[in-house]
């Protein structure tokens, strides 16, 4: 009998614990399985919000869940999914890959959704324009991530005497003493979306949003080979001596425990680094201070998280889709998403409560729609399609790994990657 009652405790254990990639109790009306890329402390525990709100519809959110911070390797994962016939419920797809999987007839629309709970009145008109494909929504979004940040230890420069910077040129100049004493002068993580990250915020500082736009954007060839790129290039150079000398490609959260731990002085990141200070008990102000990128104060690189979903014949995964959408985009669920992810909700109605670096993000979006300096990040996918992305990307990081490259051969090959397709 004791035996007995053993067994059954242990199966019913078993039975209710969900891992990732696998599906969930029978309890539950059914499981929906999302593939992300979400792996970070901070974001693992973004996604346990995401899991416990969608848990509130009867069903159960099944993880698969992707290492990686650029996503390149969950893309992988996902189109050899779909390749054999077998893709998830759901998925994290940024930008413009939202809509080149509807455009190939993959996707359903969530437009009852949408409609039902008046997106149009309580989003940004351009998150609006990334979500939808031929007028219908397939996107559902879930953040605002500003990229062009700075995190700065306060620390490095109360030990060293020096002054906080307000330029890359004050950084370089200063850098020696960093190094010093001991702190890094600009930790990222090497890998070649943490670098050409660093490379879209230059074209800002350098160039402007219009300059930003005609390059990144519209691909002008006069903006792509102008003296302004090149300028672009040689102090994108200037920047890689600062970072750290084993540049091997590690996690951003890694490089973001760097400024934690006080062995860096200041890092360039998007706002989800945010998530990492706050899982670390860090406060602003004190621990830790938020910057918009040098030269970038008033203008706003925007990454939009969301997810979309594959179609389905079962009703069931239907219905289990359609309550993804609807719980994704509850205004509860967007406020306590976003506290741990370091983002801005996308429901303008959801942002009373913020704080901190989140406010500033905020009212640095707000400003930057007024004056028409928001623009779209190349490396998230919201500025190009995935087949000009990865080789901008990699040629960037390319750039910055090899010593030898000047900034005049840096704007041919640029242009070459980005003007190739068009020709």
């Amino acid at each position: 009998m004791i035996l007995r009652l053993l067994i059954t405790t242990l199966l019913t254990c078993l039975a209710s614990s969900v891992v990732a990639g696998t599906t969930p109790h029978n309890e539950t009306r059914g499981f929906i399985n999302v593939l992300h890329w979400w792996t970070s402390p901070s974001e693992a525990a973004a996604v346990d919000v995401l899991k416990q709100h969608y848990a509130r519809s009867g069903f159960a959110w099944a993880d698969q869940a992707i290492v990686g911070g650029g996503g390149g390797k969950a893309m992988t994962v996902l189109k050899s999914q779909i390749i054999s016939g077998n893709p998830p419920h759901a998925a994290q797809i940024s930008g413009m890959g939202i809509q080149n999987w509807a455009s190939l007839d993959l996707l359903r629309h969530i437009d009852g959704s949408a409609n039902r709970n008046q997106w149009r009145n309580v989003l940004p008109q351009f998150v609006l324009d990334t979500v939808q494909f031929r007028d219908r929504y397939y996107g559902i979004p879930v953040g605002i991530h500003r990229n062009n940040w700075l995190w700065i230890n306060p620390t490095a420069f109360e030990d060293t005497g020096l002054a906080i910077p307000s330029s890359w040129d004050d950084l370089i100049a200063i850098a020696p003493r960093l190094r010093r004493a001991g702190f890094i002068p600009l930790t990222h993580g090497g890998e070649p979306w943490q670098q050409a990250a660093i490379f879209e915020s230059v074209v800002l500082s350098e160039g402007g949003a219009d300059f930003y736009r005609q390059a990144l954007v519209e691909h002008d060839e006069e903006a792509l080979t102008s003296p302004t790129m090149i300028k672009v290039f040689r102090k994108l150079k200037q920047i890689t001596s600062l970072t750290p000398n084993d540049r091997s490609r590690r996690p951003w959260d890694q490089a973001t425990r760097e400024i934690i731990n006080d062995e860096a002085a200041v890092m360039l990141m998007g706002d989800w680094a945010l998530g990492e200070f706050k899982m670390s008990d860090q406060l602003e102000g004190v621990d830790f201070y938020c910057r918009p990128a040098f030269g970038t104060e008033d203008h706003f690189i925007y990454n939009i998280d969301s997810f979309v979903i594959f179609n389905r014949k079962r009703f069931k995964d239907r219905q289990a889709q359609q309550w993804l959408a609807q719980q994704l985009m509850n205004k509860e669920t967007q406020i306590a998403f976003t506290d741990k992810k370091g983002s801005i909700p996308v429901r303008m109605d959801a942002t009373d409560q913020l704080e901190g670096c989140q406010k500033k993000s905020l009212n640095a979006l707000n400003k930057s729609i007024k004056e028409g300096t928001l623009v779209p990040s190349i490396i998230h996918g919201m500025a190009v399609k995935e087949s000009l992305q990865a080789p901008v990307i990699n040629f960037v990081s390319s750039y910055m790994s090899v010593p030898t490259a000047t900034p005049e051969q840096a704007v041919i090959s640029l242009s070459a990657a980005l003007l190739a397709p068009a020709k």
